[in-house]
């Protein structure tokens, strides 16, 4: 009776042991991966920070090209207005003829402004890379052939909140992945439902990597 009291007494034990060191392993292992996916969502929040300030510069210069492109379209509605005066004060035929040849001369004046500022406006909206050379007509800080057009900036800038948006929803399971990683530890006494937790805590940091990674590849 003695041997076998201690042979029931034993066993209890040996299996608190066993659960006792696969309990801390369990530990041991979530603890590493939660400081592995600490790393890499610290890694994206940085990339994903430098894509937010690109993403705002290139919204910026939508509205500051944009405001380039009205301003010079109400120029030639301007000068458009101006010719149309003109042409009737020379159809009126109020115009003495000595002072014809002045008004004809504003006329052609006028229409090559005209023609002038719709160039610049087609190359402020389009991009100096994407126009032929002989159409570059728009300087900037004195140099022609280097207008970044409102069309260009606003694709950058759609790239970029499309590349923000991929390491927004990658940062977010590197999150959900260090959640279970913590209630894996908690759970200290039930290893079968660690290993769990840590499966899961695995298969959502994977997709976070994949995310992640995808958003790199779409900025810019």
């Amino acid at each position: 009776m003695t041997s076998e009291h201690k042979q029931k007494s034993e066993l209890p034990k040996n299996e608190m042991v066993e659960v006792s060191v696969a309990s801390e392993r369990a530990e041991a292992v979530g603890g590493v991966l939660i400081a592995f996916f600490a790393a890499l969502m610290a890694i994206s929040q940085m990339v994903n920070g430098e894509l937010e300030e690109e993403m705002m510069i290139a919204h910026n210069k939508v509205v500051n090209y944009s405001s380039w492109y009205q301003s010079k379209s109400i120029k030639e509605s301007l000068k458009e207005s101006e010719l149309d005066y003109l042409q009737a004060l020379l159809n009126t035929g109020m115009v003495v003829e000595d002072k014809q040849a002045s008004i004809l001369e504003q006329v052609e004046e006028t229409k090559g402004l005209i023609q002038k500022y719709g160039a610049e406006k087609f190359e402020i909206l389009e991009g100096s890379a994407n126009i032929p050379k002989t159409q570059w007509v728009q300087d900037l800080d004195g140099e022609l052939g280097k207008i970044v057009g409102v069309k260009e900036w606003e694709q950058l800038a759609d790239d970029y909140d499309n590349a923000t948006k991929r390491f927004d929803l990658g940062m977010l399971f590197f999150q959900i992945s260090i959640v279970l990683g913590a209630v894996c530890i908690i759970i200290y006494d039930n290893p079968k439902l660690q290993k769990s937790f840590i499966t899961l805590m695995i298969v959502f940091g994977i997709v976070g990597i994949v995310m992640s990674i995808y958003g790199y590849m779409l900025a810019p």
